[in-house]
This record gives structure tokens, sequence and C-alpha cells, in this order.
């Protein structure tokens, strides 16, 4: 059974502010529920003296300062590190003390220099960082509440605005094993919906958590994680989008699988939608009149198509698309996108050559545009620098032999859910 004997985690929920407006109490609950999923010895199994936990009154700047310290001290470059905050973030956009804030709870909001000299700066931050020893790091924010860190009383005059931006989630990942995730974009809300104790994006991360992400050999890795919370956010409110920000050479496990729940099953069935097919693969393609194959085309014929289908995927290809014989090869691919449920695109030195291929790849992401639906999902076969419209998304990394059955196993449970909202 994999061990989480060496993972350290440390969350951070301030809702009574003392100087600028409360948050909701939801905050405190999120808090403790994440602190209660790690430390559960059936769950995440985080040992609980590992799990340090801050709330309202005992997240003060110095409290904070000292535990950031005392993890610091405590891990080392084996050790997985897992950091949560949910509370105010804020911003101020120019002069000397121009950066982002995490906001203690006894933050002085009366001028930018009292901001900057009471909050937790974005610097700070960095710094606190790139000192952990760790090679897997996880950085949490639910800090874009709606509502904001306003104006507290008349004499508040600061020119600042609420939230992070997503320039300080890039400075934060900078250095090996780093991944932030983050609630929203820097320019939308973070929900609690009608009635619920907990905000929209932290009760799909719990869940996910405890057995919701796909949970391949015994561990929940931060990819999965993400691939999991990310489209229950959307679809339960288009207006917010959770980002994920890293630096990472490894699918890192976060959390161990729940111990009382079976590896995650892939769905017998594809969802009852009037696709033909589960997926459409885009790859590198010799023209057929040549009479040979791309490298790319025998490996997606012989080993990645023949393994979905193993799992009872229905699977096109661009080389046929039944009922498409005769028709231009346009047609055919249009046909092929459009049957499918998902367009798997296949990067590789020998994508980044064919013109056709990147031609398909743009015809399935301006369906998806047109639809607001995540029908394209990528998968790295070999090392290469892709465009920019490709870098920008998650891509699944199927660079390893050794780690093929798992990106199988994370294939078909992917192919076999209803396309998230974009």
């Amino acid at each position: 059974m994999p061990s989480m004997e060496n993972a350290h985690a440390l969350i951070v929920g301030i809702a009574n502010y003392q100087q600028i407006p409360a948050l909701p109490e939801s905050v405190l609950a999120d808090a403790g529920l994440v602190r209660d999923v790690l430390a559960d010895p059936k769950l995440c199994a985080y040992p609980p003296a590992n799990v340090e936990m801050l709330l309202d009154h005992h997240a003060t700047q110095e409290t904070m300062r000292a535990a950031f310290q005392r993890l610091v001290a405590r891990t080392d470059a084996d050790s997985t590190v897992f950091i949560y905050f949910t509370g105010h973030g804020g911003q101020v956009s120019d002069g000397p003390q121009r950066g982002e804030y995490l906001l203690p709870v006894d933050v002085v909001y009366t001028s930018e220099e009292q901001l900057a000299a009471t909050a937790i700066s974005g610097d700070e931050f960095t710094k606190v960082l790139q000192s952990l020893p760790a090679r897997k790091l996880l950085v949490i924010f639910d800090a874009c509440h709606s509502g904001g860190i306003g104006q507290a009383g008349a004499s508040q005059a600061v020119d600042a605005k609420s939230g992070l931006s997503e320039n300080y989630y890039d400075k934060l990942k900078s250095g090996r094993g780093r991944v932030i995730l983050a609630s929203s974009r820097s320019s939308e809300y973070s929900f609690v919906m009608a009635d619920a104790e907990n905000s929209l994006f932290t009760g799909h991360l719990v869940a996910g958590l405890k057995g919701g992400a796909i949970g391949v050999s015994g561990v929940i890795r931060i990819l999965d994680l993400f691939s999991y919370v990310q489209p229950k956010v959307v679809a339960d409110q288009p207006q917010q989008h959770p980002i994920l920000k890293a630096e990472i050479e490894e699918n890192f496990p976060v959390a161990r699988y729940p111990v009382a729940l079976p590896p995650t099953p892939i769905p017998a069935e594809s969802p009852s939608d009037p696709f033909q097919a589960d997926v459409f693969i885009v790859h590198h393609m010799l023209p057929a009149h040549t009479g040979q194959k791309s490298a790319d085309q025998v490996w997606v014929k012989k080993v990645l198509a023949k393994g979905l289908k193993a799992q009872g995927l229905t699977v096109l290809t661009p080389d046929y698309i039944p009922g498409m014989m005769g028709a231009s090869q346009i047609d055919a691919w249009q046909a092929g996108i459009e049957r499918s449920r998902y367009t798997l695109v296949i990067l590789s030195p020998g994508f980044l050559e064919s013109s056709f291929a990147d031609f398909q790849a743009t015809m399935a992401a301006h369906l998806s545009l047109e639809e607001s639906s995540n029908r394209v999902l990528l998968a790295l076969k070999e090392p290469c620098h892709p465009a920019l419209k490709f870098r920008f998304r998650y891509m699944l990394d199927m660079t390893d032999e050794d780690e093929f059955e798992e990106n199988m196993e994370r294939l078909a449970f992917e192919f076999k859910q209803e396309p998230g909202k974009l």
C-alpha cells in the first residue's frame, strides 16, 4: 500500500478578519474539511501530526510566518507538501507596494504601506516556497471570493483590489515540482452555492480526494485531481474556471487513494448521447498514396487504438471513417470529429511537421469553442515543443513507457465521461 508518511500539510482559513470585511463561515468549514480528509487514515493518510491548521485569530502574520518556517524545517527532498489557503487575497496595482498579498487575520488596511507591512507579500511567499526542499509541492488557493476586500471604513483609501493575479501564480510555480491550483481565474469569483456548507471549488476538491478522482496504482496524482475538479466546477458554475500552473517533471501523488474503495472503475458503458464513437485520434500520418506509414501511425493502430478498443471504446482514425469512402479528406475528417465524443491529439515531432494533422486539431478545437464543451484532449507521445494553442492546455504525458498502462486507464476513464464545459 502506498505510504504518505512523508506528506505534510499547512491549511489556513480566515473568515473573521479584524479590520476588513468578513467572509462567509463556509471558509472555515472548507479549511476544516480539507484538514479532515488529508489526516484521515482511510482517505489521504497524511500523518495527523504533519497536518497543521490555522483558523481565524490563529492566522496572524506572525503565526503564518512561523508555520511556514516549521514546514521548511520538517520537510526534505522526498516530502510531499500540500498548502491550502482560503481567505482574502489582494493586489496593489501601482507604486512602491505594487504586487499581490495574502491577507492574515490582523492585516491593517489603512494605507498601502500598512498593507505591505502587515500582509504576506507575493515575494515573501515565493521565497518560502523556494526554501522548501520538497520536490513535490501543491499550493491551493480558494481566495477570489465574491464581495472582495472592499472598504471597511472611510479612512481606508487603498488603491487595491481583491483576488490574486495569474502572474502571481506563475511566479509561485517557479522551481522543480511546484504546482499551483487556484479556484478561479483572476477575473472571476469563487462561488458558494445556495445552502451549501462549502465553496463550490473546495467541495469538488475534497470529493476528488475522497475517491472521485481516478486513483491509479493506489494514489491520486496531481493532474488526475485537477482533471476531476476543473470540469466539475465549470459544469456547476460556468462563470468559474479553476486554473493550474505547474513546473513538474512527474505527475506526482498528492494523496493515497481511499483504502475502502476499489480502484476507480472505468464506466462499463459510454454516456447515452448521439455520438457514434468515443474518440477520433489525430496524429501524424503519411499520405495514403505513398504506401508507407509513419511511426505515429503504426503506434496509434497497433498500440493505442488496440488498447482503447480492448477497454470497450469505439475509435475512429483519419485514414478510415465509415460511410465516407470516396469523400474528400476534409469532409471525412469533419465527419470523424463531429461523430466522436472526443478528439485526441497525439503530439510528437512528426505531428509538428504535419499540416494535415494540425488542420484536423484546429477543426476539433473550433467545434469545441462553438459548443463551449471540452471535447479535445491532448497526449504527448514524444518530447516536442508544440504551438502555444496546444501548450496552454493540460496534456497527458505518455512519454514514459513504464506508465503506459496507467495512462491507458486514464484515457479510457476520460473517454467514457460526458465532455465538460469550457
